[in-house]
């Protein structure tokens, strides 16, 4: 189920908060071209480095370490701040990666801020789910796992699992008891995020129903549901090992399937992410704002009234699914570039959702632009 009127209203509005706007304020006229990677089966594989990705990038910086042409990741990925992810690529790519270049699956919550800004919101998924809610601005979001160690035997098998969740301890190291930073016992949830892939299904989907179809109160009677938001609907992608993992499509697919066997009205929620057509209009208004110029004059841009408008953007992704059909969707100025190295791995192109070009590695995408535009 996809929202539009949610996605139209996708937009930075602290521009001054972007440090590539200052960055790139010397240089006197703007790259005709920008470039969107996805991150797994593209860039890394788990946490290396695959398809020649740290020399593919350093292609796009000059060698005083400035930024030559714009580009971001664009990953249905998540679970932690941009501003850590950022970091994270820095050290494995081996250059210089900004927060404001790093758009993550749930990086549109923050959209939703001024409707639940200081309303009860559990998040949830692999990572640091309530952190990220948090940086954002949210002022009353709980982790999934901690929202549901206030309520005894929500989850009836726990005691089978050999992991636990995380504790609160004392000064002295000791555990102790939680103790409700809210009143969750009594306050409803207001919506339900789910920021990155869950961890362990069974618990979330039951909590998940208790929460949905009570109106936000565990126990209590049916109510209205809350709203429900992921941040992608990925139904594969590719990990460190060989074979494609369950994302985060799969957890909603087994979500809805049990809610509506139990529930007399079918679950409503809004998918974030690629191939939402709105995640690659976001995308192009970002790379606006990290549009540097070009001093050799190679992208000097002929006869373009728009100074600001790009003449092509490049979506370089695995996977036919998410990342060529939504770069199909969005339409112009996208062109997409499909890689061997993840999701795909075909000799020929993708029957359904066919890209612009397919190559083996980003290594080899990024020759193919940069020889396409800086061509005389």
């Amino acid at each position: 189920m996809w929202f539009g009127p949610l996605g139209t209203a996708l937009r930075w509005r602290n521009r001054a908060s972007l440090p590539s706007v200052r960055f790139f304020s010397q240089l006197h006229s703007r790259s005709s071209f920008g470039i969107a990677f996805d991150i797994d089966g593209v860039i890394l594989r788990g946490r290396v480095p695959i398809g020649g990705s740290p020399r593919a990038l350093r292609r796009m910086y000059r060698d005083s370490g400035e930024l030559k042409f714009p580009f971001l990741f664009l990953t249905n990925g998540g679970g932690i701040p941009e501003s850590i992810r950022a970091s994270e690529l820095s050290e494995f790519l081996g250059v210089n990666i900004l927060p404001s270049q790093v758009v993550q699956g749930h990086s549109p919550f923050k959209n939703l801020l001024k409707r639940f800004e200081n309303e009860l919101i559990i998040a949830l998924g692999k990572g640091e789910p309530a952190l990220v809610m948090s940086e954002y601005g949210f002022k009353k979001v709980l982790s999934l796992d901690e929202y549901a160690s206030y309520f005894k035997n929500i989850d009836p098998v726990s005691q089978y699992k050999n992991w636990t969740t995380e504790k609160i301890f004392d000064h002295e190291g000791n555990s102790k008891d939680l103790v409700p930073r809210y009143d969750v016992l009594s306050d409803r949830v207001k919506a339900a995020f789910v920021v990155s892939d869950p961890v362990d299904w069974g618990r979330d989907i039951q909590v998940l129903c208790d929460v949905l179809r009570s109106g936000g109160l565990p126990g209590q009677g049916n109510g209205p549901q809350p709203p429900l938001y992921f941040a992608a609907d990925d139904l594969e992608y590719q990990a460190a090992i060989p074979s494609e993992r369950l994302g985060m499509g799969a957890f909603r697919i087994a979500l809805e399937s049990i809610f509506n066997r139990i529930h007399h009205n079918g679950l409503e929620y809004t998918s974030f992410g690629k191939p939402n057509p709105f995640v690659f209009r976001n995308a192009e208004a970002i790379l606006r704002l990290l549009q540097p110029s070009c001093r050799d004059g190679y992208f000097m841009d002929k006869g373009n009234k728009d100074t600001n408008s790009f003449k092509t953007l490049y979506m370089i992704g695995d996977n036919p699914l998410v990342d060529i059909r939504g770069a199909l969707q969005a339409g112009h100025p996208w062109f997409s570039i499909l890689t061997r190295t993840g999701v795909f791995k075909g000799k020929e192109n993708h029957a359904k959702f066919p890209a612009d070009l397919v190559v083996d590695t980003v290594e080899e995408a990024v020759d193919f632009i940069l020889k396409k535009e800086c061509s005389s």
